[in-house]
Parts: structure tokens; C-alpha cells; sequence
């Protein structure tokens, strides 16, 4: 499963991911902001998301966007289990599987567009972690 959440500066992208996910038979749950609202609190999504990744890290999914991508990657890693990575570009996105095995990617809505994103996402998406040895030395060791 995919998580998906935003505050009021990536609701528009989160809309346009949620589309893209459909498109690609892809399964997601929406866990907020539901509407556009200049108010609230990207913690609050961010929470959301995290909570259900670390429920089953090994397998689920998040997808987490604010304006600069910085908020939700920091609220999202105080989870257990929960390893975030901040990407504007598709080789971060890339790496972040490969090397760290993220499960939740952080987008800055004021840095990535939508053509953009959704190459990011792709890419995310089916990168698989390399396994290697080193690489998961590293993650037993932030564990």
C-alpha cells in the first residue's frame, strides 16, 4: 500500500499523483489534506503517513509533500521503521531505494512540478533495494 499526504502547498501535487497512481493500477490511500487549506499543518499528514508505513515498513509505502519537502522527510523519520528521503530530482530517488531502501519519499511542492514528480515517483516506485552488504550494514546501523 501507498500513503499519500500533503499539507495546503502540496495539495495540488498530491491531487495529480493520486491520478497518475490510478492511471498506473497502482493501490493508495489518501490520508489527508482532503481540501486546500491554507492552515493547516504538514505534521499532521506527515503523522498520518508514517504511523501506517511503520506499521509494515518492510512493505508499505509513503509519499509525502510541503512546500520544500524538508518538514514532512524530518516529522516522517522520527517513526520506527521509517526511513525518508527528500528527492527533487530522479537520481535522489533513485539512490534513496537502492542504498537505503526508503519507504516513504518526501517532495517539495515549490521545487518539483508535476512532469517531474511523477518521473520521481516512477522511478521510486520500482527501484528495488540492492541488498548489499555494505548498504544494509548501514541500515541496521540507524536501526
Amino acid at each position: 500500500m501507498i500513503y499519500l499526504g500533503a499539507d495546503h502547498r502540496g495539495y495540488n501535487l498530491k491531487e495529480e499523483i493520486k491520478k497518475f497512481l490510478t492511471e498506473n493500477g497502482q493501490s493508495f490511500e489518501d490520508m489527508g489534506n482532503f481540501k486546500y487549506d491554507q492552515n493547516d499543518d504538514y505534521t499532521d499528514f506527515a503523522k498520518l503517513v508514517a504511523e501506517k508505513v511503520s506499521q509494515n515498513p518492510e512493505s508499505d509505502k509513503g509519499i509525502l509533500i510541503c512546500g520544500s519537502g524538508v518538514g514532512v522527510d524530518i516529522a516522517a523519520n522520527k517513526f520506527r521503521g521509517v526511513r525518508s528521503a527528500l528527492a527533487d530530482d530522479i537520481e535522489t530517488a533513485k539512490q534513496s531505494r537502492e542504498h537505503d531502501d526508503t519507504n516513504v519519499l518526501s517532495l517539495p511542492s515549490d521545487e518539483v512540478d508535476f512532469a517531474l514528480a511523477q518521473k520521481i515517483v516512477s522511478v521510486w516506485l520500482s527501484t528495488p533495494f540492492s541488498n548489499g552488504e555494505k548498504y544494509k550494514r548501514r541500515i541496521d546501523k540507524m536501526e
